[in-house]
C-alpha cells in the first residue's frame, strides 16, 4: 500500500487492511445483535410458550401426589397395560407375514452384499420355521408360534412400520420405554402417573411386573422416573416376589404397628401446622402413608387363591409341566387384578436379562432361533392371550389401552454360520388393543422381506405421542423444566398416528 494512501487521514481507514477487517467484524456483530433483539421481542410476545406451544403441567398437591388429575382433553383410555417382550422378539416369526421371504428362502437378499449388522456378516434370506395362517374374520396372517394370540387378531391394531435408533438391547429398551437411548429419562409410565395420578389411592399409580426369571437388561431404567419427582417411578413386584420391605418386622403386632402410625401421623400434623410451606415433608408423609395402605392392599391383590380353577387353567397358571409359563401366567393375572383396582399404568415383561446364555432367558435368538423360540412361544402365547380375552370379557378393554412391544426387530436373513436372526431396528411390529384404537386394523408395512419400514413409517416418538393422546394428553404440551430445558417424552419430535384412532 502506498505512503500517500497511508497518510490520507482517518477517513481513509477503510482502505487499511486492519481497519477494514475491524469494521467488518463490528458490522457483523451489529447484525447479530439486532437479530437477537428481534428474537427476544418475539419471545416476549410468546411468553410462557415453548416453540409456540404453551406447556400444560399438572397441578400436584404435595400432600396427595397420586390424586387423580384431568388430562388436556377427553381421554379415550383411562389406563394402560404395556406388554414388553425383552430381547427383541422377531416380527418375522410372529406377526409380520412376508410371502417373498418364503418364496426366496435361501437366496441372497438383494442389495445386501457384504451387509454387516450387530454381530457381523449376514447369510441368505430365511423364511420363518413357523407357518403363517389367516386368523379371525379379518383373515390376518399370524404365525403358528403364537396361535392363541392369533385367534384374537380381530381385537388388534397392528403397526408394522416401527423404526428405532439403535441395534443394542440396553439403549433399545431405553428408547422404547423412555423415548431416549441414554439413561436418566422418565419412562412412559412415569410421565403418565405424573400427569394423571391414579384412581386408587391405596395402590401405586404405576406398577412394573418383571419376568419370573428377573429384570430386563436395562433393569429399573425401564420404569424409572428420570428427572421427574421420584414418587412417580414404577413400583416393581410380581406374583412370586412381593414388594420388598413391605411387611411388618417380626415381633411387631398389627395393633402396635397401627398405634405407632397413628402417633407418627399426629406428630407430622403438628409439624405441618407450624411449617405449612414444607412441601418436601408433605410429599414424604404421603409416600409413607401410601406404603402403610399398601401393607393392607398388596397382599390381597397378589393372593391368587380367590381365582377360579377355570381362570387359572385358561391362563396356564396351573401348568405343572411348564413352571415358567405358570409363573408368567400368574403375572398376567396380577396385571389384570391391578387394572381392575384402577392402577393407572401397568407394565409387564416377558423375558429377562441373559442368564444361561444368549437367547435362553429372552427373545434374543441369534444362534438357534427355532430351538429357543419353541420354548419362548408357549410361555408367552397362552397367558398373554388369556389376559387380553379376560380384559375384554370383564369390560376392562373399554377403558384400557393394551400395548405390545419389543425393543427392535430382527433380520430377514440368518447370520452367516448360524441359525438365528441378528438385531434390526430398521423395521419391526407392535400392536395395540382396547380403548380408542381401531380393530381389526393394520397400519404401515415393512419392505417385501421385512427388513425396513417402507410404508407409513412410525417412529418411537410417534408411538409415544399416540399413547399419550389416547390418555387425553398433548405430547407437545406435557413438559417438565429440567436443566434449563423444557423436556418432553417425545423430545422435539413425534406425531399422533391418527389413522389408527377410533372415530
Amino acid at each position: 500500500m502506498s505512503d500517500r494512501l497511508l497518510q490520507a487521514g482517518p477517513s481513509s481507514h477503510l482502505l487499511d487492511r486492519r481497519g477494514f477487517l475491524a469494521d467488518t467484524r463490528t458490522g457483523l456483530s451489529s447484525i447479530a445483535l439486532a437479530t437477537l433483539l428481534a428474537e427476544s421481542a418475539a419471545d416476549e410476545q410468546r411468553a410462557g410458550t415453548v416453540g409456540g406451544v404453551v406447556p400444560v403441567r399438572p397441578e400436584i398437591d404435595s400432600s396427595r401426589p397420586f390424586a387423580a388429575r384431568r388430562g388436556h382433553f377427553t381421554a379415550a383410555a383411562q389406563q394402560v397395560l404395556v406388554i414388553f417382550c425383552s430381547g427383541a422378539c422377531s416380527h418375522l416369526d410372529t406377526f409380520d407375514y412376508k410371502p417373498q421371504l418364503i418364496e426366496r428362502n435361501g437366496q441372497p437378499m438383494p442389495g445386501a452384499d457384504g451387509l454387516i449388522t450387530f454381530q457381523g456378516e449376514q447369510g441368505n434370506l430365511t423364511r420363518s420355521p413357523w407357518e403363517f395362517r389367516p386368523r379371525g374374520e379379518s383373515g390376518k396372517m399370524i404365525s403358528d408360534l403364537v396361535p392363541l394370540l392369533g385367534e384374537l387378531a380381530d381385537d388388534m391394531c397392528f403397526l408394522h412400520s416401527l423404526k428405532g435408533k439403535t441395534n443394542t438391547h440396553g439403549p433399545g429398551e431405553n428408547y422404547m420405554s423412555t423415548g431416549f437411548t441414554l439413561d436418566g429419562f422418565p419412562s412412559v409410565g412415569a410421565w403418565t402417573s405424573w400427569a394423571l395420578g391414579t384412581e386408587n389411592q391405596d395402590l401405586p399409580a404405576y406398577v412394573a411386573i418383571p419376568d419370573p426369571r428377573g429384570v430386563p437388561q436395562n433393569s429399573v431404567a425401564n420404569w424409572g422416573p428420570g428427572f421427574l419427582p421420584a414418587a412417580f417411578q414404577g413400583t416393581d413386584f410380581n406374583a412370586s416376589q412381593p414388594i420388598r420391605n413391605l411387611s411388618r418386622p417380626v415381633g411387631i403386632s398389627s395393633d402396635t404397628d397401627r398405634r405407632a402410625r397413628g402417633f407418627l401421623q399426629r406428630l407430622n400434623q403438628r409439624h405441618l401446622e407450624k411449617h405449612p410451606e414444607d412441601s418436601e415433608l408433605t410429599a414424604r408423609i404421603a409416600s409413607y402413608e401410601l406404603a402403610a395402605r399398601m401393607q393392607l392392599q398388596i397382599p390381597e391383590i397378589t393372593d391368587l387363591s380367590s381365582e377360579s380353577e377355570t381362570t387359572l387353567k385358561s391362563y396356564g397358571a396351573d401348568d405343572a409341566e411348564n413352571r415358567l409359563k405358570a409363573d408368567y401366567a400368574k403375572n398376567c393375572i396380577l396385571a389384570r387384578r391391578l387394572l381392575e383396582q384402577g392402577v393407572r399404568f401397568v407394565q409387564i415383561f416377558n423375558g429377562a436379562y441373559q442368564t444361561g446364555g444368549e437367547g435362553v432367558s429372552n427373545w434374543d435368538g441369534h444362534k438357534v432361533l427355532q430351538e429357543q423360540y419353541s420354548k419362548h412361544g408357549p410361555v408367552f402365547d397362552q397367558p398373554t392371550a388369556a389376559l387380553l380375552a379376560d380384559l375384554k370379557q370383564r369390560g376392562l378393554l373399554e377403558r384400557t389401552l393394551v400395548v405390545w412391544c419389543t425393543e427392535f426387530g430382527r433380520m430377514p436373513t440368518f447370520q452367516k454360520g448360524a441359525s438365528g436372526r441378528d438385531h434390526n431396528p430398521e423395521g419391526f411390529t407392535s400392536w395395540m388393543a382396547g380403548a380408542g384404537v381401531r380393530a381389526p386394523f393394520t397400519w404401515g408395512a415393512t419392505d417385501e422381506f421385512g427388513y425396513r419400514a417402507a410404508e407409513n413409517v412410525v417412529t418411537v416418538h410417534d408411538f409415544h405421542a399416540t399413547i399419550l393422546h389416547l390418555l387425553g394428553l398433548n405430547h407437545e404440551q406435557l413438559t417438565f423444566y429440567h436443566n434449563g430445558l423444557e423436556r418432553r417424552l417425545t423430545d422435539v419430535e413425534g406425531h399422533v398416528v391418527r389413522e389408527i384412532l377410533r372415530s
